[in-house]
């Protein structure tokens, strides 16, 4: 039996760590795989450093595989844009010029000159950065689509590839969200997700209480049933999640319902209720 595919994040960029930019995408894709019932193991945030790249992409190749780990950043035309070149590093490949971006660079500049524009020898040079992927990966993107032509996806087997039961595939991704999102939803979810994840029945119970008032009964669940996913999650209306096989949520969605209801019809539950609410509105 194959095993199950698990899937790790890097998300990578100094404006990130530096609260410059919000971090969008690992929220995206979290969503996307949960959806997909592929278990999510790691989101971890890396400065554009190529140690500090080679550290994170290393511990989380070191986990449970079959494996795809997703990077996010970094593979610009800019000194800082340094992912590729350390992806590379660190699984021990070389870069080399992908003639398909190159020709994609050369009439993107082609272009520029075209308008007018004067373009130095310094600038298309920093350019053709882009073209260097790491050997024996492939791209992630339609070759007539310029908009993600210059910055596609690229995928790294590493031990046989995340098909493998022993393997795992590193896909780095642009981490303009727009290019991100696309690259996911036509190459990623298709090629390397599709039929590899076991979707969980997600169940939702909202209540106006504290979030300690369900103690009791989140304990039971935990007693009572191990195999379903518990999150308890405060606010002015408190959520309890509940994640796992279908009919083993919905038992544990009833008694999560009947001891609301219970609360419900207790007069002190009522007042107590009434004084969390009355919090939220100060």
């Amino acid at each position: 039996m194959t095993r199950r595919l698990r899937a790790s994040i890097l998300v990578i960029g100094d404006e990130i760590l530096g609260g410059f930019v919000t971090d969008t995408n690992s929220g995206w894709v979290a969503r996307r795989l949960q959806v997909l019932g592929v278990p999510l193991d790691r989101i971890v945030t890396v400065p554009d450093d190529a140690s500090a790249i080679h550290e994170a992409l290393h511990t989380e190749l070191a986990r449970s595989r079959p494996r795809l780990v997703l990077t996010s950043g970094g593979i610009g035309s800019t000194p800082d844009d340094v992912t590729l070149e350390a992806v590379a590093a660190s699984l021990g490949l070389g870069l080399h010029i992908h003639p398909d971006i190159d020709a994609q660079i050369t009439a993107a500049v082609q272009r520029t000159v075209a308008a007018g524009i004067t373009v130095s020898p310094g600038h298309a040079r920093s350019m053709r950065k882009m073209a260097r992927v790491p050997e024996g990966s492939s791209l992630l993107r339609h070759p007539e689509d310029e908009t993600t032509a210059l910055a596609p996806g690229v995928a790294v087997d590493v031990d046989g590839g995340s098909g493998s039961p022993q393997g795992a595939t590193v896909i780095v991704l642009p981490g303009i969200p727009s290019e991100l999102r696309r690259i996911v939803s036509d190459f990623i979810e298709p090629t390397f997700l599709a039929g590899r994840g076991e979707p969980e029945h997600v169940a939702e119970c909202t209540h106006g209480y504290p979030e300690s008032t369900l103690n009791p009964i989140l304990d039971r669940l935990a007693v009572e049933f191990p195999d379903v996913h518990v999150g308890s999650y405060p606010g002015r209306e408190c959520v309890v999640r509940l994640k796992g096989a279908k009919e083993r949520v919905e038992a544990a969605e009833s008694l999560v319902t009947a001891y609301l209801e219970r609360l419900g019809a207790d007069p002190a539950s009522a007042r107590l209720r009434s004084i969390w609410q009355s919090r939220w509105r100060e």
